[in-house]
């Protein structure tokens, strides 16, 4: 890749990156956006469609009506700065400093954007009669409750039959080096949101009261020590952890009546979720205790198997790096979960990770123009 071009704050991928930055999208607010993006889009030939649910604005845009659908993926919408007086800049004004544009959104993914809508205008150009058809499907809500977004999207495509055969994500999924990983499925997220009752009484007289925290020992204690399974090819094991537990009343000669917790599943693909919930109340059950349990499912797992788009990500990503990219399932949810359900073959490869959501968010200049032609090979490698 030509170093000279990468290190220019003038490449349009990162004119167009300063200026989605300037938008103070925090989530589920587009903040003007999609419409940046949506304009370059309509002077491709690409249809463009606003999907409103509720609060969140949603684009979908689709360049061509023949098989199979390539479709790039992400979200506009971006977390709160925090204290801005934290930052060395402000956070959405744009700035260049030695190779890096910091910003937030920068990284997580204003970037992958940037990459998309520039790759997708150079491929175009040197490919108007290409083969099958373009899309990009793009939420504000990502960052945020995620129900208004790529799930209501997804829903509604499918219920215009609608297909999409390949997705890319452009979430940051690098760790070093840009490309040094390609997440090729990600792990279910499962919660618990439990209530365990007892009888709140003196804590000299025991035997007159019912201690929901003695009652739940056990059943935590059996939780952190099963072996829910062993991983697989693909998946590491499942893993369980509490995030939250409240009981007491504030007084130090008072046992609670109640306590509650919160806990989540981060599973493989050898559950399902009700696999799962069958197996928890399996074990509360068997301990006799008084309690209620109700779920929230953020996502079943996917995995994209070996096949055209692997080999397209793995192979553009390869010559511009010299060196194959790690095929990954780690990290937590992404919108993924809502595209691969309808029988889509989904990959995320975004830039580097470790500024996302910090303070000072920042991406690698060279690391946006190379995002950028790693997209149009991968359009090239596929509908040419």
């Amino acid at each position: 890749m030509p170093t000279s071009e990468a290190q220019s704050p003038e490449h349009p991928v990162i004119d167009l990156l300063a200026q989605l930055i300037r938008r103070p999208s925090v989530t589920p607010d587009d903040a003007g956006c999609q419409q940046i993006l949506a304009r370059r889009l309509g002077l491709l030939g690409f249809e463009c469609e606003t999907l409103q649910f509720n609060d969140v604005t949603n684009l979908w845009a689709r360049k061509g009506n023949a098989a199979p659908v390539l479709c790039f993926a992400g979200h506009t919408d971006v977390v709160p700065p925090g204290a801005e007086d934290e930052w060395d800049t402000d956070p959405f004004e744009p700035v260049v400093k030695d190779g890096y544009i910091y910003g937030r959104g920068s990284a997580d993914m204003k970037s992958g954007l940037a990459a998309m809508i520039t790759a997708l205008e150079s491929f175009v150009a040197d490919h108007s009669d290409h083969d099958g058809s373009l899309a990009l499907l793009i939420t504000s809500d990502e960052e945020g409750r995620a129900r208004d977004g790529t799930l209501k999207v997804v829903e509604e495509l499918q219920s215009r039959e609608e297909d999409i055969d390949w997705c890319v994500l452009g979430e940051p999924s690098s760790q070093e080096r840009l490309g040094d990983i390609v997440r090729v499925g990600r792990r279910g997220s499962l919660s618990g949101m439990l209530t365990v009752r007892g009888v709140q009484g003196h804590v000299a007289y025991p035997q007159l009261a019912d201690n929901p925290i003695g009652r739940f020992a056990p059943v935590l204690s059996d939780l952190y020590t099963t072996e829910w399974d062993q991983g697989n090819e693909f998946f590491p094991p499942t893993s369980f952890q509490v995030v939250d537990i409240q009981a007491g009343v504030g007084f130090p000669n008072v046992t609670p009546g109640e306590l509650k917790a919160r806990f989540n599943f981060r599973y493989s693909t050898e559950w399902d979720h009700h696999g799962l919930k069958d197996k928890v109340r399996q074990l509360f059950d068997a301990h006799k205790i008084d309690y209620e349990l109700d779920w929230h499912l953020s996502g079943e797992p996917f995995l994209t198997e070996p096949g055209k788009l692997i080999d397209a990500v793995s192979q553009a990503v390869t010559e511009y790096s010299g060196t194959p990219p790690e095929l990954s399932t780690g990290g937590g949810t992404s919108d993924g979960r809502f595209i691969s359900p309808a029988g889509t073959d989904v990959v995320e490869l975004g830039p580097v990770n470790a500024s996302i959501h910090k303070v000072n968010e920042h991406v690698r200049i060279d690391d946006v123009v190379a995002l950028s032609s790693m997209y149009r090979r991968i359009m090239e490698l596929l509908l040419t």
